[in-house]
């Protein structure tokens, strides 16, 4: 892999696809970062043997441009990038709610610009990252996209006006899993179990689960309904759950997300 390919705003998420595509087989000597924090770039450059850059050198330099910055923030980095940046570079956005559009008006006219929205499980291979061309984005660029992100995961892609319910379903989604583990570990503790021991049961649980989801080729109904026997300790919790309008908070709560993915969208911030 010869193209040289940048990352600008290296946290979490960014350190987690360095390490992937390392893993994957890109050149340690292929990759570039920029950072906020000059011990940060050298703290990269000692872990993973990748060149720390200015984001203008990033610009001129690499083929590929990963921006990781926050939404907030990428106004002003593309402010900086601008003069830099020639418009056969391939410009991948990891920006929540910010349109490809954003990047084509700010940058030089013809400029490919593809948007991506991945999530914390990146740190450990098991991302799901949703991938959306821009106007002059091409077939290949949407494929090299893929390569990189598919270091860490799994990629979908879809029409960027769907990104935005994407964003709600997926990239806040495994906040909604913990969320929901927290819960049942309260519960397993109100139960009378240490927590410690909750904690293992649930997260099995919920491997478990999570796997069969994604290998049985069974509708989530059907696994459920495996479950729950008539008269049965599931359905009395399930009936429960449908008493307090748990699957009308889920609904309004991912229309919450994508609501505040379009203000973002639209440079609300608060």
């Amino acid at each position: 892999m010869t193209q040289k390919v940048a990352v600008l705003g290296t946290g979490k998420i960014g350190e987690a696809l360095l390490s992937g595509m390392i893993r994957a087989g890109w050149a340690p000597t292929d990759l570039l970062v920029t950072a906020r924090r000059q011990e940060r770039a050298e703290e990269l450059r000692t872990r993973y043997g990748v060149t720390p850059v200015s984001n203008a050198e990033a610009a001129k330099t690499a083929d590929t441009l990963i921006l990781t910055v926050k939404p907030q923030d990428m106004g002003t980095l593309l402010d900086e990038l601008a003069p830099h940046v020639p418009a056969d570079r391939l410009v991948i956005s990891g920006a929540a709610g910010i349109p490809t559009a954003f990047f084509e008006e700010r940058l030089a006219p013809g400029t490919p610009v593809v948007r991506v929205m991945t999530n914390t499980p990146a740190l450990v291979d098991e991302a799901m990252s949703v991938i959306s061309a821009g106007s002059h984005a091409s077939e290949a660029d949407l494929a090299h996209a893929e390569e990189i992100f598919g270091a860490v995961g799994k990629t979908l892609r879809v029409p960027e006006s769907q990104q935005d319910a994407c964003t709600a379903l997926s990239g806040s989604g495994p906040a909604y899993f913990f969320y929901l583990v927290e819960a049942m570990t309260d519960a397993g503790i109100l139960l009378g179990l240490p927590r410690d021991k909750a904690h293992d049961l649930i997260v099995q649980s919920a491997i478990g689960a999570a796997t069969m989801l994604r290998d049985s080729g069974e509708h989530p109904v059907k696994l459920r309904e495996n479950v729950t026997s008539p008269a049965g300790t599931t359905i009395n919790a399930i009936r429960e759950l449908e008493n307090h309008g748990v699957r009308a908070a889920l609904i309004a709560a991912l229309e919450a997300a994508r609501d505040r993915s379009r203000e973002l969208a639209s440079g609300k911030k608060d």
